[in-house]
């Protein structure tokens, strides 16, 4: 080989180099989480020879030259096994077995497809090596053998799975998921995890007073959870003290949620070096963490590009994220092992678990059943939980702790005081209750909350009333969440109506004088009620605060499409016996009578749940690719468009962005990159996402950026920051709240 540079990387890494840091990682990993159950030795042998397989003559061509592929050639992990010694190894006392995990690891630490790949291919190719000069003593080798593996050891073609392996199948997740945490790690110039040494010194420098549902989550540290709380007790601190100062993951099932508690959590707990101790992990993490620099949480010198990588990487101490980041693991395609390996030496907190649809929900308890068998831990957190999903919970085998009780401040008691209407959902009594008051009215779909903004503003004006939704562009719903935040908080006096979607069910912290709801189901409800009177005592002389619109002979809006039917009609009958103050020992009573596994059996979101859970059972590893999971895991299928008046009004900056983007990443200069990255951003804010089958029959243009990205234009639409998206053509499905709380 010309020069002889054994590069690993086109930038001109060499291997050894790059071999280097990941032996640098390994020993990081090791000294954070010794106790990490993964055969040691044999990762670091894994780490050693994982890239020998580069030696090889069209890889040393292609990087050289910087070329994406190059005829003939044979992916280098499948010739890196070629330097496995194993007779040596043998000879040393590992097992053939423990040999053949590495062989496999190894060939498969990045997937291909190996389908077109032959015996004779990788023969051919491990013929040509030649490590003439390369200086491998540097890695701790003390001789090479080149050979073709035995098929007792490797079959490039067969991939490992429980069926085949047994028990093995375990060390081999571990190995091969732990080596590609310390490959990528190391490729992107990066530690490969960083120590939770801060947590539990951030939380006492709170200087609370920790309440019974937090003390009880300080002293079970080391047990798997499940925590039922009332709305604003404080679960977030709570879930922190539970995780103390080991590596943890926080998730929540909307992206408005997750993003609040990120900021509470950088701005009142861990207050510096954030960027080396919490991330946020959900699709749209650049813009967050440039808003959040911007705003002066961060340092201004701080490198987003890099913190962005760290999350990417799992490699901080706590993320907080989004279900799909963690979760797709149920699916076990091609490369889950980094992620299932990674939560195994983890504590994982789940808030608002009764929020998830059916699909979803069975993909949580099935990922938490693979954690737990991995040695990872988990912790429930909720306002309501249904009996049912206890009972599917340890139908999994799953193994928790649970107090007979939930937890309830004492001096909180009653909240709440709520009248029952048996209609469906009017402008009547809420127009006569405003009256210098902050009123919170949240529908089940868009197409309700639109009709309700619409009435509403006829009779007292558009200024003091306002929409959120999901289905406005991404500028204008980041400025509605932080418009509702600062209106909703303590102190802010003036008045006003807001009118909703299910978005702010959960984990947002605001806090309004009276609401209006449809009924959607029961859990749905009480999340609901703690929008309002989050921490006020409720008392006589306010009356009632809380007005539920049961739909009397019809159905609520969303009914039989986003809310099952029979679980409606159940929450339905528990609201019978409601009127007047309702304690929240009440609520978590109603909820215990009314959702037992019994009551819900025959429902379609339950037999949903158990046939969700059945199909992931019989599922093979590797029988799905990434990106299958990925489109599975979205529940429902997405697409970014611009509303073509947004288009119009900005025509001249986006064309611009549009150029910029069309830079190939090859011939850009280091500050066109970070303008495309930051164009990119931009862009994206003139988006809204909206379900395939919402836009079946709309008319679309496409401005073209490469041969892999088009921006999608839709003509077929109306569009002001009011209201948001409205479709030329509807639907029946349309209407559905499309609400992407998820993902």
């Amino acid at each position: 080989m010309e020069g002889k540079k054994f590069l690993a990387k086109s930038d001109g890494e060499t291997i050894i180099q790059h071999t280097k840091l990941l032996l640098k990682n390994l020993d990081i990993l090791k000294e954070i989480y010794p106790d990490i159950n993964v055969n040691w030795a044999l990762l670091k042998l894994a780490c050693i020879y994982h890239d020998l397989g580069k030696l090889n003559e069209k890889f040393q061509y292609k990087v050289d030259k910087n070329l994406r592929t190059t005829a003939g050639e044979v992916p280098h992990g499948l010739l890196s096994t070629a330097f496995i010694p194993a007779k040596e190894l043998i000879h040393k006392g590992f097992s053939k077995e423990e040999v053949e995990i590495l062989a496999y690891a190894i060939g498969r630490h990045h997937e291909r497809d190996f389908s077109k790949v032959s015996i004779a291919d990788i023969k051919r190719e491990v013929s040509t090596l030649d490590v003439t000069d390369f200086p491998y003593q540097q890695l701790g080798i003390d001789e090479l053998h080149i050979r073709v593996l035995s098929k007792k050891y490797f079959e490039h073609d067969v991939h490992m799975s429980v069926i085949q392996f047994g028990d093995a199948y375990f060390d081999y997740v571990m190995l091969k998921g732990l080596l590609n945490r310390l490959d990528y790690a190391a490729s992107g110039h990066i530690e490969v995890e960083h120590p939770n040494d801060f947590l539990i010194d951030s939380m006492g420098n709170l200087g609370y007073q920790w309440n019974d549902l937090q003390e009880y989550m300080l002293t079970h540290q080391k047990e798997n959870l499940v925590i039922t709380a009332q709305t604003g007790l404080g679960k977030t601190e709570a879930g922190l003290l539970w995780l103390g100062n080991n590596k943890g993951f926080f998730t929540l099932p909307i992206k408005a949620a997750i993003n609040a508690i990120y900021n509470r959590i950088v701005t009142k707990v861990v207050k510096d070096t954030q960027e080396q101790k919490i991330g946020l992990l959900h699709s749209s993490i650049h813009q967050e963490y440039l808003r959040a620099k911007d705003e002066g949480i961060f340092e201004e010198l701080l490198d987003v590009d890099n913190y962005v990588n760290r999350t990417r990487q799992l490699s901080l101490p706590l993320t907080v994220c989004t279900l799909d980041q963690l979760f797709d693991i149920v699916f076990r395609y091609p490369g889950y092992e980094q992620k299932i390996a990674t939560l195994s030496y983890s504590k994982v907190i789940i808030d608002e678990i009764q929020m998830y649809s059916a699909d979803l929900l069975a993909y949580l308890i099935y990922g938490l059943k693979m954690i737990t068998d991995y040695g990872g831990s988990f912790a429930v957190l909720t306002a309501t939980l249904p009996p049912y999903i206890t009972d599917l919970m340890m139908k999994e085998g799953l193994r928790f702790k649970q107090p007979k009780e939930g937890f309830v401040d004492e001096n909180l008691m009653i909240r709440h005081s709520v009248e029952i209407l048996h209609e469906t959902m009017n402008t009547s009594k809420i127009i006569r209750v405003f009256s210098k008051n902050k009123i919170l009215v949240i529908c089940n779909t868009i197409k309700q909350a639109k009709q309700m903004y619409q009435q509403i503003s006829d009779e007292v004006g558009t200024e003091c009333v306002h929409l959120m939704h999901s289905a406005f562009i991404r500028r204008d719903r980041t400025q509605k969440e932080k418009d509702i935040l600062d209106f909703a908080q303590n102190g802010n006096t003036d008045a006003g109506i807001w009118i909703s979607t299910q978005i702010v069910e959960a984990s947002l912290d605001i806090d309004f004088d009276i609401l209006f709801t449809e009924l959607s189901d029961l859990s749905g409800l009480f999340q609901r009620m703690g929008r309002c009177y989050r921490k006020r005592p409720w008392i006589p002389e306010i009356g009632i605060n809380v007005y539920v619109y049961d739909g009397g002979s019809k159905n609520c809006s969303g009914i039989g499409t986003v809310i099952d039917k029979e679980i409606y009609e159940l929450s339905k009958n528990a609201l019978l016996q409601v009127s007047g103050p309702l304690t929240e020992s009440e609520k978590i009573k109603l909820i215990s009578q009314m959702f037992t596994t019994d009551k819900v059996k025959t429902s379609t979101f339950y037999q949903s749940i158990n046939d969700h859970l059945e199909f992931l059972e019989l599922l093979f590893e590797g029988e799905k690719t990434k990106n299958e999971v990925l489109n599975e895991f979205r529940n429902i299928h997405n697409l970014s468009v611009i509303p073509s008046s947004i288009y119009e009004e900005n025509k001249k900056i986006i064309t611009k962005l549009v150029q910029l983007l069309k830079i190939p990443s090859k011939i850009a200069t280091s500050q066109e990159k970070i303008e495309k990255k930051k164009g990119r951003i931009l862009l994206n804010e003139y988006k809204v996402d909206l379900p395939m089958y919402a836009l079946k029959g709309l008319e679309i243009e496409e401005l073209e950026i490469n041969d892999y990205e088009k921006i999608s234009i839709l003509i077929s639409c109306n569009y002001d920051s009011n209201n948001g998206i409205e479709l030329h053509k509807r639907q029946k499905k349309a209407d559905i709240d499309v609400e992407d709380q998820f993902f």
